[in-house]
């Protein structure tokens, strides 16, 4: 989210229980908490999409190695069915 849309997006009230010492310090060195709550919570928020993306970039990945396995090896189980 660029800071463009940050400021022009439409924003809303909501409650936050905070440790009041973290609060009172953070005051100390800013005058907009909720602007750097948002930060925090747009890089986190970017961080854990690419976390999950990554997730399943490697399973498919996975899945994609045992699959080609299966082909050029066969199943392990096929040399020991009872059917």
């Amino acid at each position: 989210m660029t800071s463009d849309s940050q400021n022009t997006s439409r924003k809303r009230p909501v409650n936050l229980t905070l440790r009041e010492d973290l609060v009172a310090e953070v005051k100390s060195v800013t005058d907009n908490l909720s602007g750097v709550v948002e930060s925090l919570l747009v890089d986190y928020l970017a961080t854990e999409k690419k976390r999950r993306t990554d997730i399943v970039a490697e399973a498919n990945a996975t899945v994609a190695f045992w699959n080609e396995f299966g082909d050029q090896n066969g199943s392990f189980a096929d040399q020991h069915s009872t059917l």
